[in-house]
């Protein structure tokens, strides 16, 4: 049953004691949908037909112990509130539901009508709190970075904001606009990217612009991780599955029931586990390590990777069935120094930022320093940009513009040694004939630097649009040399 359909909130009673059960429903009854069962095979059993807000159940049950149930009722249902009740004289019990079932509260019997009652109305309030909250943090995030990158930006530039990914190329406009469009759909995402070209904020921006987004997102990086350490973290293990498992875990898939989950460096998967995973991707099937039985999960996968799965397809190191369940939709992110122009509108708004959090007056970034960020192709991309400004703002006085002469030797000195001047010869030839060739391969160079930006090449030459546009013309310059 689906939470827009219920008008009250739904409470699963697992109790032994049939008349307390039926007392407690009709106490209970005012305010909410209330389900009694006596056995663990019930609560679950009915765990994949309805939606439970709440389950209050016994630390003994006719086929379980309340903890084990509440641990499998957990990786069903991760969003539901759950209760121990008994006795309390048993201190390990108290541990169990604490470290295993991850229990809210420990009720003991009696169970009273009136306490039992409120302490739903608290743990429901608190749930729901800590969800609006989750996502007025997120939303306030947003606005205030938006609004930084809009004070920083070039009024040439018009700036644009996909949740915590800023920029002003129609490239990223480009691949904003399409994640927009994916996250309408609950289609498996495979985002390709050189390392540090905003990945994974991308894909937090499609589970937030998802109908997803008031569930959780977790990422699990799949690089350097053992197949069996990786195989828990996704699906979960029981207690002694394999050496070192000495409680029982609840996997990502689980934990994340209706909500998204990011696999980034996709490509150092195991082939066992691929397996593994394009089973869930085809039935949602859950299986932990060590346990018999199964259960389901709807989970959106996004699957990040810099290395073409194509390629690894080909090589027999990655399962063409799995490359293309996970791209149900494919979206590439262009390396920085393919959309130079995001490089101001970016270095500004870090150092606005890192200048707020070291406490100082934030006065701007020079124009030469600024041509020199340009000019560098960034091989780190957007983490590179993000690291030098961080440094660059830590060394600069408060109160001081960032100038060239601060910024790392690595970004100074390729602009001496990155122009490719022809040298003239030193014999033959007028000096007119040196000069046009110097000032033809001075022009080219240029182009080539900004990639054919005629307006880009115009200002490292300090000439006008026009001025450049006349100089092509003359020394019938191929602009698509670049």
């Amino acid at each position: 049953m689906e939470a827009s359909q219920r008008a009250v909130p739904a409470i699963l009673l697992a109790l032994m004691d049939e008349q307390e059960a039926r007392n407690l429903s009709w106490a209970l009854s005012i305010h909410y949908e209330c389900i009694i069962v006596s056995s663990g095979a019930e609560a679950l059993g009915l765990a994949s037909t309805h939606h439970v807000d709440a389950i209050i159940c016994d630390a003994q049950l006719e086929d379980m112990s309340g903890t084990q149930c509440l641990f499998d009722f957990r990786t069903r249902q991760p969003t539901a509130i759950r209760f121990l009740c008994g006795l309390g004289t048993d201190s390990g019990e108290f541990a169990d539901a604490l470290h295993v079932a991850a229990v809210y509260e420990y009720l003991r019997k009696p169970l009273f009508p009136e306490l039992v009652a409120l302490s739903l109305k608290r743990a429901l309030e608190y749930r729901e709190i800590s969800r609006e909250h989750r996502q007025l943090t997120h939303d306030l995030s947003r606005q205030l970075k938006s609004k930084a990158a809009a004070a920083d930006s070039n009024p040439d530039q018009s700036p644009h904001q996909f949740d915590e990914l800023f920029f002003c190329s129609q490239a990223m406009n480009k691949i904003c606009n399409l994640a927009k469009h994916a996250a309408t759909t609950d289609l498996p995402i495979l985002i390709y990217g050189e390392t540090g070209t905003g990945k994974e904020l991308l894909a937090r921006g499609i589970h937030y612009h998802s109908h997803r987004r008031e569930q959780i997102f977790l990422a699990q990086n799949c690089g350097g991780v053992p197949a069996e350490l990786l195989q828990s973290e996704l699906f979960g293990h029981r207690r002694g599955a394999y050496t070192g498992a000495l409680s029982d875990r609840l996997g990502l898939f689980s934990a994340a029931d209706g909500g998204t989950v990011l696999l980034d460096e996709i490509e150092d998967m195991s082939v066992s586990l691929q397996a593994n995973l394009l089973r869930f991707l085809q039935s949602g099937e859950v299986k932990p390590l060590g346990s018999d039985k199964t259960h389901y999960s709807d989970v959106r996968i996004i699957a990040v990777t810099n290395v073409p799965l194509d390629q690894l397809v080909e090589q027999g190191s990655f399962r063409q069935d799995l490359y293309y369940r996970l791209k149900g939709l494919e979206i590439r992110i262009p390396p920085l120094r393919e959309r130079p122009e995001d490089i101001r509108l970016l270095a500004e708004h870090f150092a606005r930022q890192f200048s707020m959090s070291l406490g100082k007056s934030y006065a701007g970034i020079d124009h030469e320093a600024l041509n020199l960020l340009r000019q560098y192709p960034f091989p780190g991309n957007v983490r590179e940009l993000e690291n030098e400004i961080r440094r660059t703002v830590a060394l600069a006085p408060s109160g001081q513009p960032i100038t060239a002469d601060r910024l790392s030797d690595t970004i100074i000195n390729y602009r001496r040694k990155e122009p490719e001047q022809p040298t003239p010869a030193t014999e033959g030839g007028t000096l007119k004939e040196h000069t046009e060739s110097l000032e033809r391969g001075m022009v080219i160079s240029a182009l080539k630097r900004f990639h054919g930006n005629q307006s880009r090449a115009a200002e490292a030459l300090g000439l006008s649009r026009v001025g450049l546009a006349n100089k092509i013309k003359r020394y019938a310059i191929d602009i698509e040399i670049a």
